[in-house]
C-alpha cells in the first residue's frame, strides 16, 4: 500500500466502496421482494379465515361492508365478475389459494391487479384488492441510483482536483532533466497550488544559485589565470633550478586544478547534451594521446580499430583522466589501455583500493595525500561515462588496477 500512488488509492476506494453499494443495494431488493411475499400471503391468509368464519354467520350487507373496509376490498357488480373471470380464464394468474371445509379462497393476478375470489356456498364474491400501493420497491431503486451516481460524481471531483498534481510532476521531472527555464503555474490558492508556488520560488531560487555559481567559476578560473601565467614568466628567469622547479610545479598544480574545475563544470551541467558523431577507436585514442602531453613514454596502447558511436571529446578526456591516473599512482609509472570484447580497459600495477569504488567517485576523494592529484580525476570520469551512457566498474586482478569503461554503442 506504501507504494500505490495517490491516484491508484482512490481508484481502488471508490472501486470497493461502488461494489459495496451496489451489494448492499442488490441484497435490500432481494430482501424487500421476500418481505413483501410474506406479508401478502399473511394478509390473503386473514382474508380467508376472516371471510370464511364471517360468512358462515351469514352476515348482512352492512356487516359485509364493514369487512370489506377493514381489509380494504372492493366488491364487484355481477357484470363486473362475469366479465373479470373471462380474463382470469385467458390471462389470470394464481398466486394464493386457501381454504378449510367452510368454503375456498382463491387469489388471481391480472397485470398487477389482485382479485379474490370467495367460495362460500350461497355466497360467490368477487373482491378487488383495494389497498394503495406500496413504493418501497421504487424508492429503493431511486436512493439507490441516487447514491450510486453520487459517489461517481464525488470519484471524478476528487480526481479532477488530483489532476494538477500529474502536471506537476511533469513540470518537476523537465526541471530535473536539465529545463532550468520551467515555469510552474497554478491558479487556485488551495494545498496544491501552494506546493506548485513554492515549487517555482524554488526553481528561481535555484537558477539564481546556479548562475551566480557559473559566474563565480568563470571569473575565478579567469582571474587565476592571469597570475599564474605571469608567475611562469617570472619563474622561468630564476638562476636556481632547484626553486624553479618547485614554483613551476606549484603554478604546474594550480593550472591544472583550474582546468580540471573548468570540465567539472562543464560536464556537471545539466543542460550539457554530449554530441554524438560515429567514430573510431583509433580517432578516440589520438584524441587521448594529444591530452596526455610529454606521457607517450609510460603508455601502452593495445587498442583496436573498432567504430564506435560516441562523444570523442568527451570520451577521451574521461580515457586521459583514467590514464592520468594510473601514471601518477602505479608503482613503475607505466598504464596500459587495451581494448575488451565491450569497452576500454585502463591497467596499471599497484595496490587494491582501500575504498569501494563510490568513495572515490566523490570529488576530492583520495587514499591520502599526496604530492599530485586533486582527487577529481575519477569524479570527471564517472560524470562524463554517466553523460555518454556507459559504465564505470574496477577490479584488481594479479597487482594490478582495473579500471573499465563499459560502453553501450560499441559495434565492429
Amino acid at each position: 500500500m506504501r507504494n500505490l500512488s495517490v491516484t491508484t488509492f482512490i481508484h481502488i476506494l471508490f472501486s470497493i466502496a461502488i461494489i459495496i453499494l451496489v451489494t448492499t443495494f442488490v441484497l435490500f431488493l432481494s430482501w424487500d421482494k421476500d418481505r413483501q411475499k410474506i406479508e401478502e400471503f399473511k394478509h390473503y391468509q386473514l382474508i380467508s379465515v376472516t371471510f370464511l368464519s364471517n360468512l358462515q354467520r351469514h352476515p348482512d350487507e352492512v356487516k359485509l361492508q364493514e369487512l370489506y373496509r377493514e381489509l380494504q376490498l372492493k366488491p364487484l357488480s355481477e357484470e363486473g365478475a362475469s366479465v373479470l373471470k373471462k380474463r382470469i380464464e385467458s390471462s389470470g394468474e394464481t398466486i394464493f389459494t386457501g381454504g378449510s371445509a367452510l368454503g375456498k379462497v382463491r387469489v388471481f393476478d391480472i397485470k398487477g391487479k389482485r382479485y379474490i375470489y370467495i367460495q362460500r356456498m350461497a355466497y360467490n364474491l368477487m373482491l378487488e384488492d383495494a389497498r394503495e400501493e406500496k413504493y418501497y420497491f421504487e424508492i429503493a431503486v431511486a436512493l439507490g441510483v441516487f447514491l450510486t451516481v453520487l459517489l461517481l460524481l464525488l470519484y471524478v471531483a476528487v480526481l479532477r482536483k488530483l489532476y494538477p498534481l500529474r502536471t506537476l510532476h511533469q513540470e518537476i521531472q523537465r526541471f530535473a532533466k536539465g529545463d532550468l527555464n520551467t515555469k510552474v503555474s497554478y491558479k487556485y490558492d488551495d494545498e496544491i497550488g501552494k506546493i506548485a508556488q513554492s515549487f517555482d520560488n524554488a526553481i528561481r531560487y535555484i537558477n539564481q544559485l546556479s548562475a551566480s555559481k557559473n559566474l563565480f567559476m568563470r571569473n575565478i578560473m579567469h582571474e587565476l589565470k592571469t597570475p599564474i601565467t605571469k608567475g611562469r614568466i617570472v619563474v622561468e628567469m630564476l638562476e636556481d633550478e632547484q626553486s624553479k622547479k618547485i614554483l613551476v610545479r606549484a603554478f604546474e598544480r594550480m593550472n591544472e586544478l583550474i582546468n580540471e574545475l573548468a570540465q567539472i563544470e562543464r560536464v556537471t551541467t545539466q543542460s550539457f547534451e554530449p554530441n554524438f558523431e560515429y567514430t573510431s577507436l583509433g580517432e578516440v585514442v589520438q584524441r587521448t594521446r594529444d591530452l596526455l602531453i610529454n606521457e607517450s613514454e609510460r603508455l601502452c596502447i593495445e587498442v583496436e580499430n573498432d567504430a564506435l558511436i560516441t562523444d570523442v571529446n568527451l570520451l577521451a578526456l574521461a580515457l586521459k583522466n583514467l590514464l592520468d591516473n594510473g601514471i601518477k599512482y602505479s608503482k613503475d609509472k607505466q598504464v596500459c589501455l587495451r581494448s575488451i570484447e565491450n569497452g576500454l580497459e585502463v591497467i596499471s600495477k599497484g595496490e587494491v583500493l582501500q575504498h569501494p569504488l563510490s568513495y572515490y567517485l566523490e570529488p576530492f576523494s583520495q587514499e591520502e595525500k599526496r604530492s599530485s592529484g586533486f582527487g577529481l580525476g575519477l569524479y570527471i570520469v564517472n560524470a562524463i561515462v554517466g553523460k555518454l551512457g556507459y559504465k564505470l566498474a574496477y577490479r584488481h586482478e594479479e597487482g594490478k588496477n582495473i579500471f573499465s569503461v563499459v560502453t553501450r554503442k560499441l559495434a565492429n
